[in-house]
Parts: structure tokens; C-alpha cells; sequence
């Protein structure tokens, strides 16, 4: 019987999307982005672009982030070694994030995220998920800001994890929570600190998504090209992710 990983939750995702094409689907100011080239194979304690708005103007703005929440009390920033997930029912009573998900909510956009299926004991199959359409995502997120004794503050982010839909039911037990565009704002909006929009936190619709088997090269992350994404064999949906 094929059985859950249940070792890391969401560790991988790929953006294969362009600085133009995310600033026209977000709604930024593309002159105004800090550079980013795409990536097949985003792993913790990288360093991602993250959609938030700024302070100031209440625009939204992407930010470089290293992936892998410090919170702002923290000690030392080794604890973002295994904040790179929250569990969406569990942040808002975590000390890790329950300031952040009052007040420093956050959109990491993808265009497919990687998981692995447990075979047997020995054995793991890589999937690659995402939308049917081939659009790009955005998954829910918190950011911090840290600051060591001596050097420059380090912003860094964490992704939410539910429970999964019917398309990754199969493969694992939990999975990111991806927005719906038009929940964009509500999420990113500060609104009440305390009454967070925890109700967006919950699994997206699997009718609209899709999961193909890869290669396993996506194990290390030293890979990082477009050939990742492509399928290895027969998806489990018969659905593939338009790679042109």
C-alpha cells in the first residue's frame, strides 16, 4: 500500500513565470522590482521574491526574502531551518507566527510545487503539482523581519500547509495553501489583527489542479533547470501542466 511522506511538507516550488508576467498578473510596478530570475527548484534558506504591500504607500511591492521564518525574537536565526512551513491550524496560537499573521501576511508566487510519494520503505516518487490552466500561483504566506547583535536585518518567509485535496490525497497529507487571486487583497490587508482571515487557510479546489510524476533530480537542489517540470510517465490526473 503506497503510503504518506511525512517528513517535509512544502520544501520545493518552481517560478517559471517572468518578472514582466508576474508584475502584470500581481499588479506591480515592474521598474520597481528587485531583480529575480526565475527558478525550477526553489529549496529552504533560499532567497525568493514575496509579495507584500509597503508600509507607506499600501501598494503591493515584491521583496527578497530568504525562505524559512525567523521570527523578530528570535535568538538566532537558526530556527528558520524548520520554519520553512506553518500549519495552518496551528499559527495562530504558535509563537512563531502569531505575530506575523496579525500584521505581516505575505504572497509567494509559483507555477508548480514539488512533493514526494512514499513508495515502500526505500523508494519515493517526485510529483510535480499545479494548475491545470498553467497560470501562475500564488501560495499564503508570513513574513518577519530579524535583526542579529551586529549586521543588517533579515527579512524571511514561511508558507502555509492544510489538509489535502482530492489531487494530493494520493501523494501526501498535507499541502501549501494557494490563494484564490480575488482573496488577494483580504489577505494582504492588515485589517483587524485580531481577526485574521484564517478562513482563506483551506485547501484549493482540486478540480482546478493537476499532478504529473518527475524525475528525482529535483532532490538536489544544485538541479535547476526547465527539464525538472517535465513528466516522467503518466500523471495522475491525465491533466499536464502546459510547459510552453
Amino acid at each position: 500500500m503506497v503510503g504518506y511522506s511525512r517528513e517535509a511538507m512544502c520544501g520545493r516550488f518552481a517560478r517559471k513565470s517572468t518578472q514582466d508576467v508576474l508584475a502584470e498578473w500581481l499588479g506591480l510596478d515592474l521598474e520597481e522590482m528587485p531583480w529575480f530570475a526565475p527558478t525550477y527548484n526553489a529549496a529552504p534558506q533560499s532567497i525568493q521574491p514575496v509579495i507584500r504591500l509597503n508600509r507607506d504607500s499600501g501598494k503591493r511591492e515584491a521583496a527578497l526574502m530568504r525562505w524559512g521564518l525567523v521570527p523578530f525574537w528570535a535568538k538566532d536565526a537558526k530556527i528558520g531551518l524548520s520554519t520553512i512551513n506553518a500549519r495552518a491550524e496551528e499559527a495562530a496560537a504558535k509563537p512563531a507566527y502569531r505575530e506575523a499573521l496579525k500584521k505581516r501576511r505575505c504572497l509567494v508566487p509559483a507555477d508548480a510545487y514539488y512533493e514526494w510519494q512514499r513508495q515502500d520503505a526505500r523508494m519515493k516518487q517526485t510529483f510535480a503539482i499545479a494548475l491545470k490552466s498553467g497560470e501562475p500561483y500564488a501560495f499564503a504566506g508570513l513574513w518577519e523581519s530579524w535583526r542579529p547583535r551586529d549586521g543588517e536585518p533579515l527579512e524571511t518567509f514561511t508558507i502555509f500547509t492544510t489538509d489535502p485535496n482530492e489531487v494530493m490525497e494520493p501523494i501526501h497529507n498535507r499541502m501549501p495553501v494557494i490563494l484564490d487571486p480575488r482573496n488577494f487583497d483580504r489577505w494582504l490587508d492588515a485589517g483587524d489583527p485580531a481577526r485574521p482571515p484564517v478562513d482563506l487557510l483551506r485547501p484549493y479546489p482540486a478540480d482546478r489542479m493537476c499532478a504529473w510524476k518527475v524525475s528525482d533530480r529535483v532532490g538536489n537542489v544544485r538541479n535547476n533547470d526547465m527539464s525538472l517540470l517535465d513528466p516522467a510517465s503518466t500523471s495522475l490526473t491525465q491533466d499536464r501542466l502546459p510547459l510552453n
